[in-house]
């Protein structure tokens, strides 16, 4: 009867704890990331009754005989299986698909999780909101911009950090230039200052309006002189008359006159609403092209640079794109390509820029020798020859110091990833430009490699930081500290440092939860199950006290 009882008590014992980590499943039913545990029974050590034994020549062998001395708990797991994937809506809330646990620091020790319902502390540190510890981060992501601290792994998600402006340094274009369109009419070529010269605090300055009566000019003059540099529309530099006298007495009109004289035979100028308009004599391809100076008695202001309002040529394309300074301020920026007079050759001229522009540099305002293959109509590159460069530079009003270059990335030579050359029309666009205005952080969302990005108010993403993943050669021997956190055991091996979807990782994703993977219908069949042991244990030991008591009463 002893045998019994203590059985029955180690039945009694194995399953209760069957019942507890059952009902600690269902308690935990709704856990984010919960892990399910399972008990698993073995049989205690046997008592040998007898031996077994060998046969002999006359006899055969016989079996040990054995009796068991209860059931024991053989071991306590938890399931690591994935569980089901919940949306939230949250974009800071992640949830691992896969093998890989969230890295957290308490600043003294690390613990791993898979619960990601993450928040924003107010320090701007990525933390779990429930203990505060913060969410460690891998590689240099974010370091170049300032949103992450190089040698401190706590990741910032920077609301407070203004993303500074960037100037324009590159415009991307691409599209086909026509072979074979030509207007009926070809072009000519117009210039307009970019200035408008006014008279009263902003009245259009007539051709009477004196230079000393300009808004455009303060002090006294007695004499001075402009300087007239610029090409004619041939491409050759004019090259004499360049210095026009002008006094208190000359006029707009004057002015304009002496412009004339300059230009000759090639253009004429006017006044056209208190701005200076050079039109071409003859239509057709042109590279004119002027800018003046003023020296003397006071302080006059010229035009910056002279607009193309019309393209000189037979068959141009149009462009337009914003750009922006080095502050981040927006420039239009309008361009023209025009067909030369060379076979597959083309120029491409910066014909306008919107804003204060204090100049434009006239050697770095047309890219000329734009070549296309006259087989397949691939651009070939600029013409070696002529030497230019795919280059214009800008001086803005309020950094005189510092002309800003814009390179044009016209394609590759030899490739069609650019501008093309093809019969049919003209479709050539500026498609992007790398400058953007200053901005602040507005939004973050994670993607599947575990890359924080955020959302800035001008448009621009940039990557933030990027979610450090610990793997373990065997999870199931991680130890739970509560909060659903573990941490490394003896037998779970180290934390193996990556990213999502790198090295066996599995992949990341933003506004969703892990839930638990806990099932009701499984729990409640466990606990049937261990009731039913429980009572049957119970049975056992019931029954052998009957036959004790009954023994007992024998001497009765």
């Amino acid at each position: 009867m002893g045998f019994a009882l203590s059985a029955g008590v180690t039945g009694l014992q194995a399953h209760q704890k069957m019942l507890d980590i059952a009902g600690n499943n269902l308690a935990n039913v709704n856990t984010t990331a919960f892990k399910a545990s399972r008990i698993t029974f073995s049989e205690l050590l046997s008592e040998t009754i007898k031996k077994a034994s060998q046969p002999t020549a006359s006899v055969g062998g016989t079996n040990p005989q054995q009796m068991g001395s209860g059931v024991g708990i053989s071991g306590i797991a938890p399931n690591m299986a994935q569980g089901n994937i919940e949306n939230t809506g949250n974009p800071l809330d992640m949830a691992m698909e896969g093998q890989g646990y969230f890295v957290l620091s308490d600043g003294q020790q690390k613990v791993y999780s898979r619960a990601g319902a993450f928040a924003v502390d107010a320090n701007s540190n990525l933390v779990d909101p429930a203990t505060g510890f913060t969410v460690q981060r891998i590689g240099s992501t974010g370091e170049p911009e300032g949103f992450q601290t190089a040698g401190n792994n706590n990741i910032k998600v920077p609301y407070d950090v203004a993303m500074a402006a960037k100037a324009t340094s590159e415009v991307k274009i691409s599209g086909n230039l026509s072979a074979d369109a030509e207007l009926t009419t070809p072009n000519t070529n117009v210039l307009v200052s970019n200035q408008m010269y006014t008279t009263n605090n902003g009245s259009a300055a007539t051709v009477a309006t004196k230079i000393a009566d300009l808004d455009q000019y303060s002090g006294t003059l007695t004499s001075g002189t402009i300087t007239i540099a610029g090409l004619k529309p041939d491409g050759t530099a004019y090259s004499s008359n360049l210095t026009l006298a002008v006094d208190g007495n000359t006029t707009l009109g004057g002015l304009v006159d002496q412009i004339n004289t300059v230009l000759g035979s090639n253009a004429t100028a006017s006044l056209a609403n208190g701005k200076i308009k050079i039109i071409d004599a003859e239509s057709g391809y042109s590279k004119s092209d002027l800018s003046f100076a003023y020296s003397g008695d006071g302080t006059m202001k010229t035009p910056g640079y002279f607009e193309i309002s019309t393209v000189g040529g037979s068959e141009i394309k149009n462009i337009n794109i914003t750009v922006y300074d080095s502050q981040g301020g927006p420039h239009v920026l309008s361009g023209a390509f025009v067909r030369t007079n060379a076979s597959n050759t083309w120029d491409m001229v910066l014909t306008s820029v919107s804003g204060n522009v204090s100049s434009i540099t006239s050697a770095n305002r047309r890219i000329e020798g734009l070549e296309f293959d006259a087989t397949d109509g691939s651009f070939s590159g600029l013409n070696a020859t002529i030497g230019d460069t795919a280059q214009f530079t800008v001086t803005f009003d309020h950094d005189l110091a510092n002309p800003q270059a814009i390179e044009l990335a016209l394609g590759t030579p030899g490739q069609l990833d650019g501008l093309t050359q093809f019969a049919g029309n003209s479709t050539a666009v500026a498609r992007e430009q790398d400058g953007y205005e200053a901005g602040r952080l507005s939004a973050v969302s994670v993607n599947n490699e575990g890359i924080l990005i955020g959302a800035f108010s001008n448009g621009i993403k940039k990557q933030i930081a990027t979610m450090q993943i610990a793997l373990f050669q065997n999870t199931s021997g991680l130890e739970s500290v509560g909060g659903g956190y573990f941490q490394p055991s003896a037998n779970s091996g180290e934390a193996i440092a990556t990213q999502a979807l790198t090295g066996g990782a599995g992949s990341l994703h933003g506004g969703a939860l892990e839930k638990s993977n806990a099932d009701v219908a499984s729990e409640f069949v466990n606990m049937i199950q261990a009731q039913n042991g429980y009572q049957a244990n119970a049975r056992t030991i019931r029954i052998a006290n009957d036959i004790l008591r009954e023994l007992t009463s024998l001497i009765r």
